[in-house]
Formats: C-alpha cells, structure tokens, sequence
C-alpha cells in the first residue's frame, strides 16, 4: 500500500468522553464538539460513537456542518451551531432542527424574522472578544431575547488551558454576572474548563480536543495513530544532503528512509528537521525538508530495514508531534489529509 494508514481508535474516543462527563460531575451534562469533521477524525464515526457513549448534544461551528451532523446522528440530538444565523442558513436550519447560537442583535433580528418560534441559543462575549453579544449589548436586548425563550446560552473561556491565569476567573464571574437569574441551561467549559472544577461547569461543558486525545487533557487516551509506509532506503555519505534546500547534511554515513506522507496529507512543513518518527518504541529523527508527499526520516540505529515508521503512536502524540512543528495539537488533527487509508477500531 502507498498511502500512509490512520488508524482512530473510537473506543478511545468513547472513554475520553466518559473521564471528562465524570469530572464534569452528576449534575452537569456533557457534550460533545465535533466540528471540523469531527477534528479531521470523520463526522459520522465520531459523533455515532460519542452519542452511544451518553453525548446528547453535539456543537459544531457552521450550518452546513449542522446538516452532516444531523444525518449521522437522527432526529434526537441536539446540533447546536456556534457561528449562529448566517445570511443563507435558514433553509439548513430548519431542515435539519439545528440549533443557532446567535452571536450580535443583527443575528437575533435575522433568525427572529425569518424562523420565528425556531429554537436558538446565545452566546456572550464574558472577555475573550472573539464571539458573542458585549455586556452593553446583551444589557440592552436580555428581556427581548428571553422573551424569546432561548434554550441555551453559553461563552467561552479564552485561557483555560492555563489553569495559573487570572483571565479564567476573571470571564467565569463575568459570565455569572451576565446570566444571573436566567434560568436556561449555562455552560462556558470546553475541555480545560472542564478541567478546572466544579466552578467553570455550570449546567452543561462541551469538551473537544480531549475527547480526541490532547492537551489539556494529560489522561487522554491516544485516538490516533498514523504509520507510513518506507519507499526506499538508501545510504548517505558523510557532507551529502537530503531533500530540498539541503537544509540537512550527514555529518556520518548515515541510512535514510523515504516514506510515504508529506505535507499534501498535513505533515506540516515546519516541522522538517525537528520531528521525530517512531520504530516501535525506537524514536527516528526527520531529516530534511517536508516535501509535499514525503518524509526522510534516519533509520541508521535500526537493526533491520523497516516496513514502516509511526508519525503519531504511543511513543509521540499530537502534541508531541505540533510541539515539532511549532503549533497546537488542534492543528495537527484537523490538518489530517484525505489520502490516508483510514480505520476504524
């Protein structure tokens, strides 16, 4: 086979939720993000399995993610929509029973004259000034958007995966000062909310990058693993370079595998000469470029000329493997390419 293999452990999915719903306490519920496609992962797998496992209500960002959601999950999930009413979204909205979370007055003033009656949500900017109605704002229409009667009403942490930065409590008294007395369902934890305590849970958390095995989560379970298969090897004599640029050069004789995968199928670029592969628990260190559908990796140390190399494993994450590349475990999921030959344990 050609390709690379990715293999998303849903059983691990399942029990990542578990550990989050458990913290998240009896009394809170717990639901599920599986935007993206599911964080790259496959919207039907994803969130079928997360619904088996107990998830009833399911976040995702646009409409049009809402309607794929929808489709795998049937008639009794609850699908709500964090960018809200977009111009165009009414027909989607109603077809598929998702629910918007209205984020500005001109969203409300759109969503309560095309679907009046039509269920919604609210999201409030508590201080990360990314989504959501400002405090003067949300002032000013509160008791016309209650009248309304919104089934949720929610915002977001901005630095929850610091659990030392004073912004955290700063936007949870926020957002306590904002919904006093509304007597809707709350939430304002995603996954490092979660796990912060009993304060950032309110009545509903909405884990996402721990359900698929990142930080902050520490205790996650792995959800991915990603083997490429080896080309060719060949042996590289000392001042000869590999790849473009010829950004690596053999300081030693030095055995060189070429493998299948590349920054086409989102092995991001960056993280050419700083990545490591893995050989069972044996690490084996990218060298040269990424190239847009190979890695070079040194397989000098191996006893025996390999099959295939681990991208991400047991050995090294997503976390490990964004470090590499500079960036965030989210990135490195949602980056995942459509080549892949994918399964499903």
């Amino acid at each position: 086979m050609g390709t690379a293999h990715l293999q998303i452990d849903l059983g691990a999915l399942a029990a990542n939720w578990r550990a989050l719903d458990a913290a998240s306490g009896p009394d809170v519920e717990t639901a599920a993000v599986v935007k993206a496609d599911g964080y790259g992962l496959g919207i039907a797998p994803v969130a079928t399995t997360l619904r088996d496992a107990g998830a009833r209500t399911f976040f995702l960002a646009v409409a049009e993610e809402g309607a794929a959601a929808r489709a795998a999950l049937g008639p009794d999930a609850a699908i709500m929509v964090f960018s809200g009413h977009m111009p165009g979204d009414a027909p989607l909205l109603r077809e598929h029973a998702l629910i918007p979370m209205l984020n500005s007055i001109e969203q409300m003033t759109r969503h309560f004259e095309a679907l009046p009656g039509h269920p919604f949500g609210v999201q409030l900017d508590s201080g990360m000034n990314r989504l959501g109605l400002e405090p003067v704002e949300w002032a000013a229409a509160r008791d016309l958007v209650m009248a309304q009667r919104p089934v949720h009403v929610m915002s977001h942490l901005a630095c929850a995966d610091d659990p030392a930065d004073a912004a955290n409590a700063r936007q949870r008294d926020a957002f306590r000062s904002l919904t006093e007395g509304l007597g809707v369902p709350l939430s304002l934890g995603a996954t490092g909310g979660v796990l912060l305590g009993r304060d950032y849970h309110f009545d509903v958390t909405r884990p996402g990058i721990g359900l698929y095995g990142g930080l902050p989560f520490a205790e996650a379970r792995a959800v991915v693993r990603l083997t490429a298969p080896v080309i060719q090897v060949r042996d590289v004599a000392p001042g000869e370079i590999v790849g473009y640029g010829g950004t690596w050069r053999a300081e030693r004789p030095t055995r060189v595998a070429t493998l299948s995968a590349g920054y086409a199928d989102g092995i991001i670029r960056a993280m050419g000469n700083r990545a490591r592969l893995w050989h069972g628990a044996t690490p084996c260190p990218l060298v040269g470029r990424v190239s847009m559908d190979l890695l070079t990796a040194d397989v000098s140390h191996l006893p025996e000329v390999p099959e295939a190399l681990d991208i991400l494993g047991p050995q090294g994450g997503i976390d490990d493997l964004a470090e590499a590349a500079g960036t965030i475990g989210y990135e490195i999921l949602t980056a995942l390419g459509a080549r892949y030959h994918r399964t499903y344990l």
